[in-house]
């Protein structure tokens, strides 16, 4: 079941309580960055004849900057260099970084629902 079969049935339940939905993971994402190591480690050596370990073409990563400048980080590996797919290994490593953001987005909400209902208590201090 995707995101979006989720979502359908939850609003087919009727279920209207705050919760985080597939479209405020997305708008919470501004920026990201998928590669593969081997290009990490060639962009870390810049001009220099460093040589690395093909097997690092195969294991993508992908860097999601949140809203707030929180990062968050997924990846993709493959077993057989020859069934290597960047395009697929792009949107693995990305939905696993996604992944890693929907408890961040939950616990904000939590938190946030709990200040709103309880407001400051005695002694506690802003800031």
């Amino acid at each position: 079941m995707n995101d979006q079969e989720i979502e359908q049935e939850i609003q087919d339940k009727g279920m209207t309580a705050p919760m985080v939905k597939p479209q405020d993971v997305e708008a919470n994402i501004v920026s990201e960055y998928c590669f593969t190591a081997g290009e990490g480690v060639t962009g870390a050596h810049l001009g220099s004849n460093y040589c690395y370990e093909k097997t690092l073409d195969v294991l993508t990563f992908c860097v999601l900057v949140l809203r707030n400048g929180f990062t968050v980080t997924g990846e993709s590996a493959c077993a057989s260099p020859e069934n290597f797919d960047a395009e697929l290994g792009r949107k693995i490593a990305r939905q696993n970084a996604v992944d890693k953001v929907w408890p961040l987005m939950g616990y904000a909400l939590k938190e946030n629902m709990y200040w709103q209902h309880n407001g400051w208590k005695c002694g506690q201090q802003d800031g």
